[in-house]
Order: structure tokens, then sequence, then C-alpha cells
């Protein structure tokens, strides 16, 4: 399942210097102590919240890291044992941990977890209910306790063929209905062989914000002539704070392959300039980029060096190994 964390500090936050070079959400200056072990998820979470540091400059952004399989994977055991886990480990009081279960196991893990840490689920409706069968409305999740949905994911788009309309609608609706998102964008190998990275990514970004259009308004002085002015309609997001922007290519799911920090950094730094242009420089600045794609305990510490790239979408990754205990000491740097 899928494990959210966020901090509230700013960037330039700095502490010790004796600490992983990211561990947890933040960023820090040292290497990784290799003599240190994490054989179980409790001292994983513990070693993570204890390290936690920022490098940026950047101000009033929060870090994120998503540790996330795919939907069919998990069994109750399982679970179990990584929701005893995540009990068991210290958490800071500024750090936000979310966990995101397949629909199935949500029941299952709001019962037994702790309250500090908030559940997303993996997909949601594009409105309130109605004869949908094998939807989920944004009010049952709501409803057994969840906090944040996870939209636009590349097997959405790709595999079950929603288009950026329709996922703007379910964006849309959530967000009226006051449940977060992670909104996943980006684009396939041949769109960026082709040089289409940044059109795609924007028109996907487009659609999460809501359409544009241009009205006419009156100038206080009647002297001055009738003008124009872009505005978002009704369905553009009321708060950016409730919104995490991942950036996934398409062509580094599960395959291995992993953007350079540099190819990351790009885009990341595009889609911030896009926020910047298209809604405000304040919530470019405030707003929540993290990279996904094959992210992984020993690729993510370069990429957490780039300075628009605030967490990760991670996939399999924080399933592999014998027992969760395992996939989360892969994960230690996160």
């Amino acid at each position: 399942m899928a494990v959210v964390s966020t901090s509230s500090l700013p960037k330039s936050t700095a502490v010790s210097t004796n600490c992983p070079s990211f561990s947890g959400l933040r960023r820090s200056c040292s290497k990784f102590d290799s003599s240190l072990s994490l054989s179980t998820t409790h001292s994983f979470f513990q070693h993570v919240d204890s390290h936690l540091r920022l490098s940026s400059s950047r101000k009033g952004c929060r870090g994120v890291v998503t540790m996330a399989g795919s939907g069919k994977n998990g069994t109750k055991d399982s679970i179990s044992k990584l929701v005893s886990d995540l009990n068991s480990a210290k958490l800071e009081a500024d750090v936000d941990v979310v966990v995101s279960p397949p629909f199935v196991y949500i029941d299952q893990v709001k019962s037994s977890l702790t309250d500090r840490i908030e559940i997303a689920a993996q997909n949601s409706w594009i409105g309130k209910g109605g004869a949908f069968t094998g939807e989920i409305s944004v009010e049952q999740l709501k409803d057994i306790g969840c906090k944040w949905v996870i939209l636009g994911h590349s097997e959405r788009r790709h595999i079950i063929g929603e288009d950026d309309q329709f996922i703007g609608k379910k964006a849309a609706y959530a967000l009226s209905q006051n449940l977060g998102i992670i909104a996943c964008i980006g684009e396939l190998l041949q769109e960026r062989e082709d040089g289409k990275t940044f059109d795609v990514c924007f028109k996907q970004m487009k659609a999460f914000a809501g359409k544009r259009h241009s009205v006419p308004f009156l100038a206080w002085l009647h002297s001055v002539p009738f003008l124009t002015r872009p505005y978002f309609h009704s369905n553009a997001v009321p708060s950016w704070d409730d919104v995490v922007v991942a950036y996934e290519p398409v062509w580094a799911i599960g395959t291995g392959k992993v953007a350079t920090p540099q190819q990351a950094q790009e885009v990341h730094a595009a889609l911030r300039d896009w926020l910047s242009k298209n809604i405000s420089a304040d919530v470019a600045s405030k707003t929540r980029i993290i990279y996904g794609g094959s992210v992984n305990g020993g690729n993510c510490a370069e990429l957490a060096k780039e300075e628009d790239i605030d967490g990760f979408l991670v996939g399999g990754a924080s399933l592999k190994g014998a027992d969760p205990d395992v996939a989360l000491e892969k994960m230690r740097f996160i």
C-alpha cells in the first residue's frame, strides 16, 4: 500500500549535519551510514523520523513521499503487518503520514491504524453516487475515513482509458467535497522523443486546474473600455493546499528506467513555472511536486537533491521483498 508523508517545515530549515542524504521526507548533507541496521518497519520509521532535514531555499513548500504498489497487491495478513509496524513507529509532530491501500482493505486499515496516520484511496468516481456499478464515490471514501485520493495515474489513463477531461472532472468533484488529491501527470516515451513532454504535462495540468474562459468586465472608470481577463470556472481548484502534483513519466513506470535527476528537475521546474503563470506565484511556491517512475532506495537520494523535487511516488519498490519489513528497508532513504 501507499505511504504519503508531508512536512510543514520550510525547506530552509537546517539542523545537525550527522544524518542520511535523504531520510524520510527531507534532504540533508552527509552520506548514509551503511552500518545502521534497519531490520523492521518500526526501526525504519524511527530512524527516518529522527533525521528529518531540509536543504532547499524555497519557502513554504512541504516535502512529500509516497510509497505505492498497484491496486491488486497486498493480503489481509501482509497489510496487518504493515499497519502494526506503522502503529509502532515514532513520528514527529510536524510530519503527516498517509497510507493508500487497495479499496477492499481500506476499512481494515482504518479500523486498526493509528489516527495519527491518514488514508488515501487509489481512485474515485466523477460525481455523487448513482448507478455506476463497480465505482467508488467520494462520499463513500469520506465515510470510511479517507482524506486523499490518487487521480490520473498512468494506468488509469492508458489501460482503463480515462482522458484528461474525465480525470479533471473527478478531481474537481473530489476537491469540492474537501477530499485532497494526488494529481498524476506524465508523458509516454514517444511523446518525450517527439519533444512533447511539456505540451502533454501542461495539458494534463490544465485539466486538473479547470477550464479557462475569457469574459468581459467593466473597469471602475466608465471612460475605460470593456476588457477581458482569463479566469477558472467553478470547477477550478478551490485550494491548492489540497493538491499534490505527481510527475510520472510513463516510460519509467515499472520498467527499471528512471529519469535522470536533470530530466526530472527540468519537468518539475517547468510545472512550477506553469503554476506561477496560470495560477499564482504563491501557489507555485507552495504546491508539492513529487516524482514517480521506478523510484527505489538506490536512486532517490540523487533525485532528492534537485530543488523542485519534493518527494516520490513509489510503486513496486514499496512491495518488493520477502515481507513488508524488507520492502520498507529498501526504502530507507525516502
